[in-house]
């Protein structure tokens, strides 16, 4: 069987040395080079062609995440798989965007990581337990308007009174402006929600399409 070739990305040494010492005592494995920071990793991994990187988040200079932006078109048979401390959403939305498959915590036991590493490279997109939990709360969550942030004020007060059957007379009256005032406002939502009419508009910004 091929091994699976590895290159890690870290800067602390003890984690690199370790991770790498520990992979190439496996036959699935062969770590073929490490770099502490990105900047060399971002020159030389285009020249190695890994089946897999583990980059950290945090290096100095460079980060992980712009080093997968860095190299990843220049890399096409090469998954990446994050390895680092942070477990807020904003980073592994940002890894994942980015081009990442994986997200393991360094808090991973070794046994764990190799499995994991197995796993991506059959095609699965491993993740530590709490960070596919994350993942799973995130998307479950319902915004109230998530397509009205590009609205003005006024208009979201406009689509707001549309949503609770107010006609554009009565919506003229309770804003003290005029029937072709919310009219104009009327059309400048339908164009920025690409919508047609009030039903789509509403069922829109509600999250129903």
């Amino acid at each position: 069987m091929q091994a699976i070739t590895i290159s890690i990305v870290e800067d602390l040494e003890e984690v690199r040395e370790g991770l790498k010492n520990y992979l190439n005592l496996a036959q699935e494995f062969r770590v073929m080079d490490t770099f502490s920071n990105a900047e060399d990793a971002a020159v030389f991994l285009p020249e190695l062609r890994p089946d897999i990187v583990i980059m950290d988040i945090s290096l100095p200079g460079m980060t992980g995440i712009e080093c997968i932006k860095k190299v990843k078109k220049n890399c096409p048979g090469t998954q990446f798989m994050m390895f680092t401390v942070y477990e807020n959403d904003e980073k592994v939305f940002e890894a994942l965007k980015a081009g990442a498959s994986g997200y393991l915590l360094k808090k991973t036991d070794l046994p764990h990581i190799a499995a994991a590493l197995k796993e991506l490279h059959r095609g699965g997109s491993p993740m530590s337990a709490n960070i596919a939990r994350k993942l799973v709360d995130s998307l479950q969550k319902e915004e109230v308007l998530p397509n009205s942030e590009s609205l003005t004020q006024r208009e979201n007060e406009i689509l707001h009174l549309l949503s609770h059957g107010l006609l554009y007379k009565e919506i003229a009256e309770k804003l003290f402006i005029s029937v072709g005032t919310v009219s104009q406002h009327v059309h400048n939502i339908y164009e920025k929600l690409h919508v047609q009419n009030r039903t789509e508009a509403i069922n829109k910004i509600r999250g129903k399409e």
